[in-house]
């Protein structure tokens, strides 16, 4: 577990999964121009999580963007795939919150299963 979210828990809250972002981001145009640092610093300073009460997610290192959502208050959880995606198991998860908020996230590891625990766990 990462240190955002370790550090973070509040009475009673305890992690049911986590994921980070696919090998796939070393992949890319802006990872050669940056000598492969932007997506270690990405890979290394991201957590993505969901715990009992809700869903926790810390990126960036200089700039941290933290999104912190009671599972009763997102709508739902999209996850949009290539066929490169579902064949290498990657993704864009998007939020939808109550209100109409959206957060999309590029390229994280087993989307279909992060989805899948957020439904499991959103019907307590």
């Amino acid at each position: 577990m990462g240190n955002y979210v370790n550090n973070h828990l509040i009475r009673d809250e305890q992690v049911e999964y986590e994921t980070d972002y696919h090998w796939i981001i070393f992949i890319s145009l802006g990872s050669i121009f940056t000598l492969f640092l932007k997506p270690i610093i990405d890979k290394w300073t991201s957590e993505f999580a969901i715990t009992n009460k809700r869903v926790v997610i810390k990126t960036g290192l200089i700039s941290r963007k933290t999104i912190e959502m009671n599972l009763q208050k997102i709508e739902s959880v999209n996850v949009d795939q290539s066929i490169l995606g579902r064949m290498l198991g990657y993704g864009d998860l998007h939020l939808i919150g109550t209100g109409g908020t959206r957060e999309t996230f590029r390229k994280i590891r087993k989307p279909i299963v992060f989805r899948k625990r957020f439904q499991e766990l959103s019907h307590y």
